[in-house]
């Protein structure tokens, strides 16, 4: 049994989460999951239908982007992932997806208005969309600069990629993570469902306010504040 079989267990199960939360068409995306220990990731291989995918199927590679297991190539995405977890080294878990609304917004070039408690519910703030690449990194390493533009647009903003683990490339579509690859996904899921909420309220009235502060506050603080009482 391979050494990264935990990792490849991981990652297998949580992409096959994707189409069965509606968030991929055919191959349009990919999950990752990180071993800190290992110095390494493993992430779904390029091109290969959801129900093709098997467990042995995942590709292992280091956090600079090499292959360090695996018979198929991986992801075309990997080196995106592989820059976030070599700079964000908190981090075990990616998702990358073409999923419909969160993707409009990337389109559009447009952060996620904070309309309301469902999206207090998990961020204090707007659902950030980096602006599209320059030129320049487009015709470089492409996937490597990807990855750079979302770790420069957080630096930007003065964002903590703790505290908001979603975010919007524009014209491109969303990246999520986590500390593990299932939340990972649970961000992917929460962030497609805050995205059609949001244009829907947008079509419903264009100048609908943002949600208040106090508002935002309860309903973040009740779950992730010092004194939270949802759940058990």
């Amino acid at each position: 049994m391979s050494k990264y079989q935990h990792i490849k267990e991981e990652a297998y199960q949580a992409n096959m989460l994707l189409p069965q939360l509606n968030l991929v068409l055919f191959t349009f995306g990919n999950v990752s999951a990180a071993d800190r220990n290992q110095g390494v990731f493993a992430i779904k291989p390029s091109g290969v239908p959801y129900p093709q995918l098997t467990l042995d199927s995942m590709v292992i590679v280091d956090f600079d982007g090499n292959i360090v297991e695996g018979q198929l190539r991986p992801s075309s995405d990997t080196q995106t992932h592989a820059v976030l977890y070599k700079y964000w080294n908190d981090i075990n878990g990616i998702v990358h997806t073409h999923s419909t609304y969160a993707t409009a917004w990337a389109q559009a070039q447009c952060d996620i208005p904070i309309f309301g408690t469902t999206h207090a519910d998990h961020l204090t703030v707007d659902i950030p969309c980096a602006p599209p690449m320059s030129d320049e990194m487009i015709k470089g390493n492409y996937e490597y600069e990807t990855g750079f533009q979302i770790i420069n647009h957080f630096t930007a903003l003065g964002l903590s990629h703790h505290d908001v683990e979603m975010i919007l490339v524009g014209n491109h579509a969303p990246f999520t993570w986590g500390k593990t690859a299932a939340k990972a996904v649970y961000n992917s899921a929460v962030l497609e469902s805050v995205a059609q909420m949001a244009l829907l309220t947008k079509q419903i009235n264009p100048q609908a306010p943002e949600l208040k502060e106090a508002l935002i506050k309860k309903h973040f603080e009740r779950k992730h504040g010092p004194d939270s009482y949802y759940g058990q």
